[in-house]
């Protein structure tokens, strides 16, 4: 009873799953039977496998009963890229010149066209990561996608451009000729758009907001969320647009994952490679649940916090967003990731990025907190409900908040009132990151804002004096014990960013004021200037 078997792979969100192909071809009732929890781009593939092997020159066994066996068979499988693997089977299960063809050590990835030819797929650079982490050595993937999936190392891509091309390839008959085919780009056609609108942006643009500044410094070193609040044109959208100049580029392992998650979603441009420095992405204040958390009609895909992994999220007007989009923000502020259920599928996207909330004090922009500079005129209720969008659970979340007041006139007289350009403060954010890395070595976690509160206390502790203002801070009813971890936290990136081998007294100090939103001491920022 002849039966061949090749692989491929099915995602689960940002898991891969190895999945095996067994093809059976016998006596029976005449048809070909998918076995193994397909979805419906994958059902549909019968008659796209049918056609193709048909018009590439093989014969379909359209006389016996064709059974498609996709184990583990109780896994859900989805996605049109299952083409190629169920053709290579059913060709190898029923030409005997093919019974010795040897598919082990091979991953098939493509959808077939009905002339044969291959078309691009999303998903294939954390398909062929997949596929490395199982010891599989070769990968077959559409010709334009070769790329990209050789992003991942130690991977021996073959890019084909048909079926015809994979069975010489296997068989070892000489390649024949056959047609280029059109890759799926996902450049935009409106150039002033996207990331690179900001990449002539610098820090030293923005005159004064020293104290702010500071904050956005130690949110980068640290990867700390961040909240920044004030009048309208006071500059919170312009410091959260400048987070990204500060960051250092990402590591190999940071740069695939965010490369991954891209091709996940559809918008990788392979022309650019992988993707080295951290994404920033800042959605209206209009987007959909989907669009932002992820989701959509048929396959989950991620949505814009999950682009934003390793970078920045600008949510802008946060109170503007739906009430139900913002309570859905509390998973992925504490646990870095995003699960998304629906029926029997369920899909899980990293989120490790960092959050930048920016929001006015009330629904004009107009208020402040000082009566001379006030010119709202809000009703006091309408204020109220503005401001209580931003419930207490998500507030508990944010590391640091920040009230950016209008600029005044600056003294350029001063050291500190000239403006730092976006290298110089980097510098500082990488060495800082650095101490980090060197401090967490073997560890799952990366930066201070990551640490395990219990482990983060057993392994660095502040000093005797310092974890004494933070239990008076919670016995007092300043902060939570959520609140409590989020400061020890943010002191060690202080630690951190000033070269201090543990925090103390000073360091849990501008923690505990980052953290409660109250005005930094100056010497705090001109010290970490100088």
């Amino acid at each position: 009873m002849p039966i061949a078997t090749t692989r491929t792979v099915t995602l689960q969100g940002a898991v891969g799953h190895l999945v095996q192909v067994q093809v059976d071809v016998a006596q029976g009732m005449v048809g070909t039977h998918l076995v193994g929890r397909a979805d419906a781009a994958i059902s549909e593939g019968r008659d796209r496998c049918r056609t193709a092997v048909s018009n590439s020159g093989f014969t379909w066994p359209a006389t016996r009963r064709v059974t498609v066996l996709l184990s583990p068979a109780d896994l859900p499988k989805r996605g049109s890229h299952f083409d190629l693997a169920i053709a290579v089977g059913v060709v190898c299960a029923s030409h005997e010149r093919l019974a010795s063809v040897v598919t082990d050590d091979a991953v098939f990835l493509g959808e077939l066209t009905l002339d044969g030819r291959l078309r691009s797929i999303s998903g294939v650079l954390p398909m062929v990561m997949t596929a490395r982490s199982r010891g599989i050595s070769r990968v077959f993937v559409p010709e334009t996608q070769v790329a990209e999936a050789a992003l991942v190392p130690d991977v021996t891509v073959l890019g084909v451009r048909s079926f015809a091309q994979v069975i010489a390839l296997l068989a070892g008959w000489e390649v024949p000729e056959s047609p280029p085919i059109e890759a799926a780009s996902a450049s935009s056609f409106l150039q002033w758009r996207g990331e690179g609108r900001l990449v002539d942006v610098d820090l030293a643009d923005l005159r004064g907001m020293e104290d702010a500044k500071f904050a956005l410094e130690v949110a980068a070193a640290g990867g700390h969320h961040l909240m920044l609040s004030g009048p309208k044109g006071a500059g919170k959208t312009s410091l959260a647009e400048r987070m990204p100049t500060i960051l250092p580029d990402l590591s190999v392992e940071e740069a695939l994952e965010v490369t991954a998650v891209r091709s996940l979603a559809g918008s990788i441009d392979v022309s650019e490679g992988l993707v080295t420095r951290p994404p920033f992405f800042a959605p209206h204040h209009s987007a959909t649940r989907a669009g932002l958390l992820g989701g959509g009609t048929g396959r989950v895909r991620p949505g814009e916090l999950s682009r934003a992994h390793c970078g920045v999220l600008l949510l802008d007007e946060f109170p503007l967003f739906q009430a139900d989009i913002l309570e859905a923000l509390r998973q992925p502020l504490e646990s870095g990731e995003v699960t998304i259920s629906r029926g029997e599928e369920t899909a899980t996207f990293p989120a490790r990025g960092m959050f930048v909330l920016a929001c006015n004090p009330c629904p004009c922009g107009n208020y402040s907190a000082d009566a001379r500079l006030s010119r709202c005129d809000c009703p006091e209720t309408q204020r109220r409900r503005y401001r209580s969008r931003i419930s207490g659970p998500i507030a508990d979340r944010i590391d640091i908040v920040r009230h950016v007041e209008a600029i005044r006139r600056p003294r350029v007289d001063l050291p500190f009132d000239l403006p730092e350009p976006s290298d110089v403060v980097r510098a500082r954010v990488l060495a800082a990151r650095e101490r980090q890395a060197e401090r967490f070595r073997g560890a799952s976690w990366r930066l201070n804002a990551h640490a395990p509160g219990p482990v983060l206390a057993e392994r660095w502790p502040l000093t005797a004096e310092a974890a004494a203002m933070v239990d008076d801070a919670v016995y007092g009813g300043e902060l939570t014990q959520r609140g409590a971890v989020r400061v020890h936290r943010l002191a060690w990136t202080v630690a951190d960013l000033s070269r201090v081998g543990r925090p103390g007294v000073a360091e849990v100090d501008v923690a505990l004021a980052l953290r409660s939103g109250r005005p930094l001491a100056t010497q705090v920022w001109t010290r970490q200037a100088g």
